[in-house]
């Protein structure tokens, strides 16, 4: 379960299965030959068949949680976990399970199964637009909440805010995704492999904060950068493009890089319900000449 968590928060707070347990190999050392022995009569490997279990328990224990099927992170609690705690897991759950309060229909004595996602639940009392102290905002007006959550976002550390577009990307079904971060590299922070059909596509990315527009000399470094390494970029802002850098990120004779400004990340947080939750309303209507034709 240590070694899970650690690979998790290697990972930027979240990852793939496929991530996880290639990280939890490294983490451990595992050899080749570990990882290709089976449990039982297969015809899953014993090391897989440990890390299901690992991921449970770590769920269970509040440490992590499985944000979309195949997707899970780090909860605020486990960011700050110690060895300890989470080794006094195990044996915390086996206890509620003994002690009978947990349903009947979840056996700790079978094996886990992934849980489907739910989607996450923030409170949302209404507020003061205005007020800076208040931890949520609700709002029907698309531009007061992307408004709000813009701000949020550039609140964020530099380093929060990488995790997040590193979240994003993998909840929008990019595999392999690292955050690099290197300076001097041309402001790539990051690479995904993004599967399509039968190809699979290496991407570059960066995300900016920024209160206003990205020209088009942010765009010409950022494909300076990828030249020789790829020709798949991913250009991530809480700002807009100038109209010479939507120009030059579609220039004929270059790579063309797809550029994500503030007001599509936000339909994207939106969409995967990643720090928002939306509600349908439901709005009735009273057709008064339907009556008087009775």
């Amino acid at each position: 379960m240590w070694p899970t968590l650690l690979a998790l928060r290697s990972l930027g707070d979240s990852g793939s299965i496929d991530e996880i347990n290639t990280k939890v190999a490294e983490v451990m050392g595992l050899t080749e030959s570990q990882l290709q022995v089976l449990h039982q009569d297969g015809p899953q490997t014993k090391i897989g068949y440990r890390m299901h279990w690992s991921r449970s328990y770590l769920r269970m224990g509040g440490a992590i949680e499985n944000v979309s099927r195949g997707v899970w992170a780090v909860t605020e609690a486990g960011r700050t976990m110690s060895e300890a705690e989470v080794q006094a897991i195990k044996p915390m759950v086996r206890a509620m399970y003994g002690s009978g309060k947990k349903k009947k229909s979840e056996p700790i004595d079978s094996d886990p199964e992934e849980v489907d996602p739910e989607p996450d639940e923030i409170a949302d009392l209404p507020i003061d637009p205005n007020d800076k102290s208040a931890r949520t905002f609700t709002s029907t007006d698309p531009e007061e909440w992307q408004d709000a959550l813009l701000e949020t976002l550039l609140e964020m550390a530099p380093s929060a805010f990488e995790r997040l577009c590193q979240r994003v990307l993998r909840e929008s079904g990019f595999t392999k995704v690292e955050v690099t971060g290197r300076s001097g590299d041309g402001g790539i922070d990051g690479i995904g492999v993004l599967r399509m059909s039968l190809l699979s596509f290496q991407v570059f990315f960066q995300c900016k904060r920024y209160r206003g527009s990205v020209g088009a000399g942010s765009i010409r470094d950022f494909r300076g950068a990828m030249v020789g390494r790829t020709d798949k970029g991913l250009f991530i802002t809480t700002g807009t493009f100038t109209t010479d850098a939507v120009r030059e990120a579609s220039r004929d004779g270059a790579p063309v890089l797809d550029l994500i400004d503030g007001e599509e990340l936000c339909s994207l947080l939106k969409n995967l319900n990643l720090g928002l939750k939306t509600e349908m309303v439901e709005a009735v209507t009273v057709n008064r000449d339907w009556y008087q034709t009775i």
